[in-house]
């Protein structure tokens, strides 16, 4: 089954509060990437708090997002 994100809410500690179109709310941690490549921008506070949709998925800009699988099986729900 193919997950699109239909809304995402940056929380604390690097978390995100997201909604996918079978409305299930859940919850991602991001903190596991902050270490790698360009997930590493993500950690000014400033930046993660532009986590918008872009498609079917969650962006930070056209080089930083998600794979929307990713996001659903690494999450849980909130």
């Amino acid at each position: 089954m193919y997950w699109s994100v239909k809304s995402v809410k940056p929380l604390a500690d690097y978390r995100l509060e997201l909604i996918f179109a079978n409305a299930e709310k859940r919850i991602f941690d991001v903190t596991p990437y902050l270490d790698h490549g360009l997930f590493r921008e993500l950690r000014d506070r400033r930046f993660f708090d532009r986590a918008h949709i872009d498609f079917d998925s969650v962006a930070w800009s056209d080089r930083i997002d998600l794979d929307p699988e990713v996001l659903y099986e690494k999450s849980v729900l909130a």
